[in-house]
């Protein structure tokens, strides 16, 4: 898989390039945590590096952290065993490993995955069928789609293979993705106005 590849070969630099926007990320952590309850089991869903389900093991019973790069499943792995983390499983897998059953999470993350998605519909459908009923999907996604240049920029890189495909989101798709897939918008919040990245919390109907 092209993107698989791609997610490989950054997987390295991954915690360098996303620490430039260290704030965003602890304001993602910190609201998430408000939604999380102790005894809730996690689908973390493109886990990268592990930088979110590290952070929130103590505030949950289970992880299951999953993503498509072996190279960041290996690096979360380390970082987590160096940090003695032991209720966090890292597996280099897909959301529809069928090892995931239906109604088995309390709480999926989707941290910036949903504008990468090659069928956006079929993984919210799977989504929905991974939750328990009432669970959460928490997302954060950023909206290329408010920024005509960055829109234009992103496909063109894409197109020519540079990076792997990216939707540029407007704001309105991006919510339309969700409740379409059966869920409640019940929180939305813009997290940083330069890159229109969208903090949004969805309860499955």
């Amino acid at each position: 898989m092209k993107s698989e590849k791609f997610w490989d070969k950054m997987a390295n630099n991954y915690d360098q390039v996303e620490k430039k926007d260290e704030q965003t990320y602890i304001k993602i952590i910190e609201k998430t945590k408000k939604h999380l309850k102790t005894s809730d089991i996690i689908l973390d869903y493109g886990c990268g590096t592990g930088l979110i389900s590290n952070e929130i093991a103590d505030n949950v019973k289970v992880i299951h952290a999953i993503d498509t790069s072996s190279k960041m499943i290996e690096i979360a792995k380390q970082k987590a065993d160096g940090r003695k983390i032991e209720n966090i499983d890292y597996v280099h897998s897909t959301i529809f490993d069928e090892r995931y059953k239906r109604g088995s999470f309390d709480v999926i993350l989707v941290i910036y995955i949903l504008h990468l998605l090659e069928n956006t519909p079929k993984v919210m459908q799977r989504i929905n069928e991974l939750l328990k009923p009432g669970g959460l999907i928490i997302s954060a996604t950023p909206c290329l789609g408010e920024k005509r240049f960055l829109s234009v920029l992103i496909s063109l890189i894409s197109k020519i293979g540079v990076i792997p495909d990216v939707r540029a989101f407007k704001i309105s798709e991006l919510e339309d993705t969700i409740t379409n897939g059966c869920f409640e918008i019940i929180e939305i919040e813009c997290l940083h106005q330069g890159s229109q990245q969208y903090f949004i919390v969805a309860k499955k109907l």
